[in-house]
């Protein structure tokens, strides 16, 4: 299999996940701004998504841009990270009806923490099939961004326990860092 195949299908999904995100945002109920400061919270929620969801295409696009090989396992570990980011429109919701509240929190953390193991084994399953003196291992690196983000989740989950509004700022926070641009994998 081509990675051109394997990309085209994952943008497929990935744009179905955001239309699904999108769908969940309901009209105000009412014609004055209150109505609209009532869609606040799932508004906020849903653009953070967003950014994340945006975040992985863009660097599921770098990734395969540099990949050479694609084997049964590279296919299986695509689908793991497709899976966990098919959870964040649920997660989403249910964050943002439920604002400051334990059980969203935490999941919305459990479901970027999937999102964030997805891609790491993603890459070092690419890594194994190309080999550890490939351009891609190269090009990954250490991976500091990777590793911080699967520390942050984990840690800001738990602290969902008790101070939710932490973990909150906690994924904002790793949604800001992601978004500095990475040039590691930028093919021109």
């Amino acid at each position: 299999m081509t990675t051109g195949r394997l990309e085209a299908f994952s943008d497929g999904v990935i744009a179905i996940i955001i239309t699904i995100m999108v769908l969940e945002l309901k009209i105000p109920e009412g014609a004055d701004w209150q109505a609209l400061r009532d869609m606040l919270h799932p508004f906020i929620s849903y653009v953070i998504s967003f950014i994340y969801v945006g975040i992985y295409w863009n660097n599921h696009h770098h990734l395969l841009q540099v990949t050479e090989k694609v084997n049964g396992r590279v296919l299986w570990a695509n689908l793991f990270l497709l899976f966990a980011l098919s959870l964040i429109p649920v997660s989403t919701a249910w964050i943002g009806a439920n604002a400051g509240a334990v059980a969203p929190t935490v999941l919305y953390g459990v479901v970027l923490l999937g999102c964030a193991l997805g891609y790491y084994i993603l890459q070092s399953v690419i890594v194994a099939a190309e080999g550890e003196h490939s351009q891609i291992k190269q090009l990954i690196g250490r991976d500091y961004k990777g590793k911080l983000s699967v520390v942050t989740y984990t840690v800001a989950a738990v602290i969902a326990f008790m101070w939710p509004w932490v973990a909150n700022v906690l994924y904002a926070v790793m949604a800001v860092v992601w978004l500095i641009p990475d040039k590691r994998m930028e093919i021109e």
